[in-house]
């Protein structure tokens, strides 16, 4: 969910090289869009895009039934202020460096929105722990990078839901240690585990530490960064075991080659949504554009892009309850 320095970590500039690196390379097994769905896989070796070459975004277009629901001031300015947290694909991120447009699911969404609402998006770069706080002064009119719809977040910020993600881990390939799959918190007793500034997986291990002593094992050490390539680096240099982050994030990094990563698995499944002030009149014009969206296919389409189908909602819901 990609700023500030990172917390207690040294080589944030080897870990930025080697985002870039991750980014930039030809991507050797590439998911992209075929007919009916499918999805084929560049041979290795083969050149490919880093950025899935289609854009069903091009074909959206205004609801005016939809745009009538943004209040009047919204529509006679004509522009939203997002608070975009650029992190890493699919969601979001910067594939041909941060002086070009960013890309990913989240930007498509985002966009697609704006498209049926008749408004354009003055979209800034910001750190993902930066952006809720944010809301409540104005700055923003929403936020987007992948936030997670949880029990203490709706009592201070409003969701528009426009995917199921989560909550999963990764390992350095190679590290069997934890097997194919994190199923419990206990799991990771004794380990380092390393997680996003202000997200959810920093919200969970946080609450859940007591976990090891009661089951009579060392506890697990926390590491926070913000930035997802110091992360990345943090595991490769063996400063951290495992890396707590998003689910769909996770599975495509670990199908590069590049990142070394292995997947272990869904932990817990989180609605991830739009985020707002609290109180805010654009909740709903929001919600049935996306609705408008999943109607008309453009949502399957975006989400087909960027091999993220099974995180797909049937419906957008506004504020829905965290998923236990």
């Amino acid at each position: 969910m990609k700023g500030p320095r990172p917390v207690n970590l040294p080589g944030i500039r080897a870990g930025l090289r080697l985002a870039a690196a991750l980014t930039l390379l030809p991507l050797l097994t590439l998911t992209a869009c075929g007919s009916g769905g499918t999805s084929a896989t560049t041979p290795a070796g083969a050149q490919a895009s880093p950025v899935p070459t289609d854009d069903p975004v091009a074909a959206v277009r205004k609801v005016d039934s939809v745009a009538a629901l943004l209040p009047a001031d919204v529509r006679k300015a004509g522009t939203l202020r997002v608070g975009s947290s650029i992190g890493f694909p699919p969601g979001a991120y910067f594939p041909n460096g941060q002086d070009k447009p960013p890309a990913g699911q989240d930007i498509d969404i985002a966009d697609a929105v704006a498209k049926v609402l008749g408004v354009k998006l003055e979209r800034q770069d910001a750190s993902f722990e930066t952006i809720l706080p944010a809301l409540g002064s104005g700055k923003y009119d929403f936020g987007s990078g992948n936030f997670g719809v949880t029990t203490e977040r709706l009592k201070t910020v409003d969701f528009v839901t426009y995917i199921n993600d989560g909550q999963g881990f990764a390992v350095k390939t190679g590290n069997t240690a934890l097997g194919k799959k994190v199923t419990d918190l206990t799991q990771l007793c004794g380990l380092t585990i390393g997680t996003g500034a202000g997200t959810t997986f920093e919200a969970t291990l946080t609450e859940q530490k007591g976990v090891c002593a009661k089951a009579g094992k060392k506890p697990y050490d926390v590491k926070v960064y913000s930035e997802n390539a110091a992360t990345l680096t943090a595991l490769q240099q063996g400063r951290i075991d495992v890396i707590m982050s998003t689910i769909n994030g996770l599975r495509y990094q670990a199908a590069q080659p590049a990142s070394q990563t292995t997947f272990l698995g869904e932990f817990h499944r989180l609605d991830v949504g739009f985020a707002f002030k609290k109180g805010s009149p654009l909740t709903k014009a929001f919600q049935a554009a996306v609705n408008e969206l999943i109607k008309d296919g453009t949502y399957a389409r975006i989400l087909t892009k960027w091999g993220t189908s099974a995180s797909a909602i049937d419906t957008s819901r506004i504020n829905p309850p965290e998923h236990t």
